[in-house]
């Protein structure tokens, strides 16, 4: 007797076949990516070029509602220093909500740059420079930024707005000082899971955000997260990149474990009971590398150093939770103190205009203070 074929079972084989297919295309392409990221990232911008050439309106970030550098609170009547914020990768726009009251109720006028922040981190910071005449230049301005963030701070200031050696590339105001929160400026291995980043982008909107087929398109085809990669092509020139002295920079951290008191008494009460005296020692020292490995669970404390900087201020935070609260009634996230305290520190000083460095030669241990060249305290 002849088998029949269901029809249910004409269409099951063909489609495993086909999810089959996908799963073995899929693993393919990340095991050449990992392998070829230089010819990744190069493949990403020749797509998303493709795509503006062909969709331009569609594909461009100034008609979207959403990107580019808008005043958001204050209106500058106090005199001081106006704020810039940058926020990271594949950020739906509440990063900076937490900070906004206290900045307003220090009398500060806030700015919020929004970017594509899939595409290359340099595309980003040419994209601010873009928009930096559309900030007024009657003061200068200081730049936080989140994350990601920080490091298109860093590439605006030291190569378009303020860079060593030779003339700025962009007119306008000049920049007071830089606050990078939470930046890995020597990459995260968490970059590479940005497609999760994408989604969190693309479904937690805000109420100024319009919809659109083409908002991840728009954002860029991921050349970010190759740059984010430690020892990218990217970060390997950025950090080769000379900082101008008269720009002060700050860096905060975040810390997610700290040993807890009843651990330290215990190892304390066990060292005294063996003969290793150097048991609390080792043990402080172990801890200590889960830190500082772990750092905010995205940003290992290794990745946030920079020579140029002072040492980072530490906070227990996550990453996210550097910036903003999870819940309604949590205290304020731990990295806006600092903050505050470092725009109240340079807005203290006297007005000056700020020239680019002359030689990217640098004097002297940068440590030792954030105070630009010729500038006092009044």
């Amino acid at each position: 007797m002849a088998s029949r074929t269901t029809p249910r079972s004409r269409w099951q084989r063909p489609l495993l076949l086909a999810f089959l297919c996908l799963f073995t295309a899929v693993l393919i392409w990340t095991w050449w990516a990992e392998e070829h990221p230089r010819e990744e990232r190069q493949l990403r911008v020749i797509v998303h070029d493709r795509l503006h050439d062909w969709f331009p309106q569609a594909m461009s970030p100034d008609d979207d509602g959403w990107h580019g550098l808008e005043p958001r609170i204050g209106d500058g009547s106090t005199g001081r220093p106006r704020i810039v914020l940058v926020h990271g990768l594949d950020e739906p726009g509440s990063i900076w909500h937490d900070l906004f009251p206290v900045l307003d109720a220090a009398g500060f006028e806030v700015w919020e740059f929004r970017y594509p922040n899939d595409q290359g981190i340099d595309r980003s910071a040419q994209y601010l420079a873009e928009h930096w005449p559309d900030l007024p230049a009657d003061r200068p301005a200081i730049l936080i930024g989140h994350s990601m963030g920080g490091l298109v701070v860093r590439e605006f200031v030291s190569r378009w707005r303020h860079p060593v050696g030779t003339t700025s590339r962009v007119a306008g105001a000049p920049v007071r000082g830089a606050i990078l929160v939470g930046t890995p400026n020597h990459g995260s291995d968490w970059a590479r899971l940005r497609i999760w980043l994408e989604l969190r982008d693309q479904w937690i909107e805000e109420g100024d955000r319009r919809f659109s087929l083409f908002a991840a398109l728009r954002d860029g085809t991921g050349e970010a997260k190759i740059d984010l990669r430690p020892g990218s092509d990217y970060l390997t020139a950025l950090n080769a990149t000379a900082w101008p002295e008269v720009v002060p920079i700050r860096l905060i951290g975040g810390v997610l474990l700290e040993s807890p008191p009843w651990m330290s008494n215990s190892v304390t009460a066990i060292a005294k009971e063996l003969p290793a005296a150097d048991l609390k020692d080792r043990f402080a020292s172990w801890w200590s590398d889960i830190g500082e490995g772990l750092g905010d669970g995205v940003v290992s404390l290794t990745s946030l150093d920079l020579p140029e900087a002072p040492p980072p201020i530490l906070v227990p935070a996550s990453h996210r939770g550097l910036l903003m609260r999870f819940l309604p009634n949590a205290p304020q996230p731990p990295a806006i103190a600092p903050i505050l305290s470092i725009l109240d520190e340079w807005s203290e000083r006297r007005e000056t205009s700020v020239q680019p460095a002359p030689s990217a030669n640098r004097q002297g241990d940068p440590r030792e203070t954030d105070r630009p060249n010729g500038e006092e305290e009044q």
